[in-house]
């Protein structure tokens, strides 16, 4: 989801801002999202890509109200009023920070099964910023 980033290290980060595109440990097996550099569990720095589904459950959750989104997201909250931003696990492992959208907040559950879709996040300094956001996977 993301506050403020700036000019070039959204350019030198949008390949993994508009694709689930992982790395697995080759020491351990460990997958991480985004790329780390270096595995969290066993500290291996090689890697190997992997195209992650993009779909998980809702670890943990919360629900922003206007006066509480950060700046950049202050015309969505003014415009949506509430909105939940998740922890989401995806299938493959790794936990990502995102908003849930096309969704009631209150209707928002732990273990709730979700699916990304890169959408527009914000824009700023006049660049549009495009990035992940999960809705709720359709069987």
């Amino acid at each position: 989801m993301g506050a403020h980033i700036s000019i070039p290290m959204y350019e030198r980060t949008v390949g993994q801002r508009l694709a689930f595109e992982g790395e697995r440990c080759t020491d351990c097996g460990t997958v991480v999202f985004p790329p780390k550099g270096a595995c969290p569990d066993c500290r291996n720095d090689a890697f190997e890509t992997v195209d992650l589904s993009g779909e998980g459950t809702i670890y943990s959750y919360t629900v922003l109200s206007p006066g509480g989104a950060p700046p950049e997201f202050a015309g969505q909250a003014q415009a949506e009023g509430r909105y939940v931003v998740a922890i989401v696990e995806l299938d493959e492992g790794p936990r990502i920070t995102a908003q849930v959208t096309d969704v009631d907040p209150t209707e928002v559950t732990v273990g709730m099964p979700v699916s990304g879709r890169i959408r527009r996040i914000y824009e700023e300094e006049g660049i549009v910023r495009y990035g992940f956001k999960f809705v709720p996977a359709t069987e």
